[in-house]
């Protein structure tokens, strides 16, 4: 009989793409996971990973056992989610995924507080971008998403995967002391002409965002520093090298040198948690979907 521990090793390197990025998604090492894999080809006799470069590939033998893999975990988490529901508790292992702000300024307290409110229950955070996060779900390797969209780049949920706000998070314009803008309480987006940006590298969606709506107020963005960490713009912009839009969740305290200015109309990414529609009844989703909102509505 095959081992379904394996299975999931297998079927996490499908999804990610190689070892380190499934071990990463499991809570493992590179090491670990790889021996799994090697003890199910010994147990199936099969080849299942074929080195490519620096990389591996899985055979078309393993892509088949892979998706065999996904229906037996989606078969398994129906009983424990019917287990659980029978209980009427929150209970077992729970992955949440959250974007890199929603991670540091708002998950520690919703983890603490499953933790505290329900012992049984063992949740788990991974960091991971809002629209990979989704995919995720879809694919049954976390179960809860914290995802985000902005008004012109609405959030795709695919089909199975349902969906519910958490709120909406504000954001400001960021500017050096002493900046010309830093007077004013409010600035136009048409305003904006000639600026010096400091954004998140292209691909992302608050990058997109940012292009996209000054072009639609008819400013050209002169995007001269790019940097994932909003922690790292602020730097940038305290350092008078430019000025950023970032939202205020995970932001913190402003450094010394950096002012808010408000936007009209204010920008806004709207935040939502994820998970996949057969798992709607695990009372584990719903207390955290409830936390989560409930967390959001006291910030």
């Amino acid at each position: 009989m095959l081992d379904l521990g394996r299975l999931r090793a297998l079927h996490a390197v499908s999804v990610h793409g190689s070892v380190a990025a499934a071990a990463v998604a499991l809570g493992y090492t590179p090491s670990a996971v790889s021996q799994q894999i090697t003890k199910l080809e010994r147990e199936t006799r099969t080849t299942l990973l074929e080195r490519r470069g620096r990389g591996v590939a899985l055979t078309e033998e393993a892509r088949h056992l892979a998706a065999t893999a996904q229906e037996l975990l989606a078969i398994v988490e129906r009983a424990e989610t019917t287990l659980e529901e029978r209980r009427g508790q929150p209970t077992g292992r729970l992955t949440i995924g959250a974007f890199a702000s929603a991670a540091r300024g708002l998950l520690p307290g919703v983890l603490a507080e499953l933790s505290r409110r329900h012992p049984g229950l063992d949740a788990r955070m991974t960091e991971v971008d809002p629209h990979l996060s989704i995919d995720l779900v879809a694919r049954g390797m976390i179960d809860v998403a914290v995802a985000h969209d902005w008004d012109i780049a609405p959030l795709p949920a695919p089909e199975g995967v349902e969906q519910a706000v958490i709120g909406d998070d504000l954001c400001d314009l960021l500017v050096p002391e002493g900046h010309p803008l830093a007077a004013h309480a409010f600035v136009r987006r048409e305003d904006l002409a000639g600026q010096r940006w400091i954004c998140q590298p292209p691909g992302t969606v608050c990058h997109d965002w940012l292009v996209r709506t000054l072009r639609a107020a008819g400013c050209e963005p002169d995007l001269v520093h790019r940097a994932e960490e909003y922690h790292t713009q602020l730097a940038l912009v305290a350092a008078g090298l430019g000025i950023a839009l970032i939202p205020r969740l995970g932001r913190g305290t402003l450094p010394a040198g950096v002012v808010a200015v408000g936007l009209d109309p204010v920008p806004k990414r709207r935040l939502y948690a994820l998970w996949r529609a057969g798992a709607a009844r695990r009372p584990a989703i719903t207390e955290t979907v409830g936390v989560l909102r409930g967390r959001w509505a006291g910030c």
